[in-house]
């Protein structure tokens, strides 16, 4: 398999993850008890690392297209799922991390997409596009 190289956006996603996780916490430590803190740092770590997780799963099964590909992503998936779930199990039954603050982490990706959307469509006119 040749390496492919990390596409512009990729690689801002994958910064800004971790930009928003440190700003999250930042804040998190200022206003909110511990507990929710902590939750809020796992619930990141889990979301990017997931969010990694992927992209190396997509990179595998893309780089050797065959007619299983699409089993093979969804096992994969599945397998990533079963792994996220077990360690968000053990985090709300063997830790001090609050739940709502664990919530705020697992939204962290989501909230970079969504980020990243707005900034690039506050970027364009769209008037022009569509001529």
């Amino acid at each position: 398999m040749s390496p492919i190289e990390k596409d512009p956006l990729q690689q801002k996603l994958e910064k800004l993850n971790w930009a928003i996780l440190a700003l999250l916490v930042s804040i998190s430590l200022i206003f909110m008890p511990m507990p929710f803190t902590l939750g809020v740092f796992l619930g990141g770590l889990i979301s990017i690392v997931n969010f990694s997780w992927l992209k190396r799963d997509l990179r595998v099964v893309f780089g050797s297209l065959t007619a299983r590909a699409k089993a093979a992503v969804m096992f994969r998936y599945y397998i990533r799922f079963f792994v996220s779930a077990v360690i968000i199990f053990f985090i709300i039954t063997r830790t001090v991390a609050d739940v709502m603050g664990l919530l705020v982490g697992l939204s962290i990706v989501v909230i970079n997409i969504v980020l990243n959307l707005l900034m690039n469509l506050s970027k364009k006119n769209l008037i022009e596009e569509v001529k």
